[in-house]
């Protein structure tokens, strides 16, 4: 689809799928700019050549490109054409890398901080210890914190780690540290995170820490992190304002 590929065939649109051929120009393109293919400050070929590519009408194109460019994807330069975003705007999404809170806030230019409503090391109750494959009774760190960004609350964060793999957690100023660069000073490097996200109403206590109507709506992502051996390393239950995150991620077809 770039310039760089001399015209080269692309996936095809396909019409008999259920999403809107829009959507899937978005989605293909997203996808070439992710991988690398496109890359920032790369020009996109010319309208036409795009909608011949794609097998797609101009106005089907505009409609997904002024979406890229509503995302922070892409930038428009009036007669000269459509760009990768040299550092694209994120606004209120996270990504689908495994990344900190705090590494998050400085990609998107924001100041990440905490109001730390509970750190203690408490023994693991019998679903603690088999969800972190560790015996009962294990010393567990319970981290709890509200999670902002330039001030905003965005996060209730609540994260259970075997105390021993990390000593000096407990005498950490999560306020301001980050988790994952005290794990990593510690030689604690998470591989990968399972994760699951549903919506929620809000209970009485986490709107209040978020600045919500109790019952308005929240999004409730569990992580599991795990390292290069596949063990479990920590368990995190995140409870996001469900206006002040959204998650951008792609499915790809394979055959």
């Amino acid at each position: 689809m770039s310039e760089a590929s001399g015209g080269a065939a692309v996936a095809a649109i396909r019409p008999d799928y259920p999403e809107p051929l829009w959507i899937q120009a978005v989605n293909l393109i997203t996808h070439e700019i992710a991988t690398g293919v496109l890359k920032p400050g790369m020009r996109l070929p010319p309208e036409r050549e795009l909608c011949q590519q794609l097998s797609i009408s101009r106005v089907t194109l505009r409609k997904a490109l002024g979406q890229l460019v509503e995302d922070g994807v892409l930038s428009a330069s009036h007669g000269r054409g459509w760009y990768v975003a040299q550092a694209p705007s994120v606004g209120k999404e996270f990504p689908n890398s495994l990344e900190s809170f705090t590494e998050t806030a400085t990609r998107m230019g924001l100041v990440a901080s905490s109001r730390v409503l509970r750190a203690e090391t408490k023994s693991a109750t019998l679903d603690e210890a088999e969800e972190l494959s560790v015996a009962p009774g294990t010393p567990l760190f319970h981290l709890e914190r509200v999670r902002l960004l330039d001030e905003v609350p965005i996060a209730v964060d609540i994260t259970r780690i075997p105390a021993a793999l990390a000593p000096d957690l407990a005498s950490a100023d999560f306020a301001v540290d980050s988790l994952y660069q005290r794990l990593a000073d510690a030689g604690v490097e998470p591989l990968r995170a399972d994760a699951t996200i549903e919506a929620r109403s809000a209970q009485a206590d986490v709107a209040a820490h978020l600045g919500l109507e109790p019952g308005q709506p929240v999004l409730v992502m569990r992580q599991v992190a795990v390292d290069r051996a596949e063990h479990p390393l920590f368990v995190s239950t995140i409870t996001y304002a469900g206006d002040r995150y959204r998650l951008r991620t792609f499915f790809a077809r394979t055959r």
